[in-house]
């Protein structure tokens, strides 16, 4: 059974000012025990050993925004975990960065249902519940769209006149690195906490 963990946060704080975005809410799915878990800012301590477990993280821009983001709370790097951004793979496949949004209605007809500056004004009015709801929405999504693309190996995205475009995916994990006696590793607990 996979170990994967598909990943989204929600934050408060100014986009142009990473540095001092604060964590709303991290929501997940674990493909090992097919469930959905939203954890707040002060819960960040049971989410690590999932992460540390998994044998990768699965995230739509995640490289950039989600776990740069989620670091700064952790001791070690999460930024050396395995992962995969969707986002990246669409960059690198289209040449162009599509929204969440954009690539699950081209491709699954599925929509989100809210956005980020929602979700902020939710935790101003002190609604974490909504926060959740919303997060563990957008990581359903994401799964959907990772599937797809795994399975297919392509997504579609529209252009402004409304055509349909298909391009190429490819979400496989990597060849697993072999040790040092030839023995390929198997997803063992991601370590990088300074001892």
């Amino acid at each position: 059974m996979s170990k994967e963990v598909v990943l989204d946060i929600e934050t408060i704080g100014d986009l142009r000012d990473q540095a001092n975005m604060k964590i709303t809410v991290v929501s997940i799915y674990e493909y090992e025990h097919d469930q959905y878990r939203s954890f707040e800012e002060h819960e960040l301590g049971d989410l690590w050993p999932i992460l540390e477990k998994a044998e990768r993280i699965i995230g739509f821009n995640s490289e950039h925004f989600d776990l740069p983001i989620l670091n700064k709370y952790y001791a070690g790097d999460l930024l050396s975990f395995p992962q995969l951004d969707i986002l990246k793979i669409i960059k690198e496949s289209t040449g162009h960065r599509y929204k969440l949004n954009d690539i699950a209605k081209a491709t699954l007809q599925i929509e989100k249902s809210a956005d980020g500056f929602q979700a902020q004004k939710w935790f101003e009015e002190g609604k974490l519940e909504e926060i959740k709801k919303y997060c563990e929405q957008d990581v359903k999504v994401t799964k959907e769209i990772y599937e797809y693309g795994k399975k297919n190996k392509m997504l579609y995205y529209n252009t402004l006149v409304g055509e349909l475009v298909p391009f190429a995916v490819n979400f496989d994990l990597p060849i697993q690195l072999q040790s040092m006696d030839g023995n390929q590793t198997n997803g063992s607990i991601n370590l990088t906490l300074p001892f």
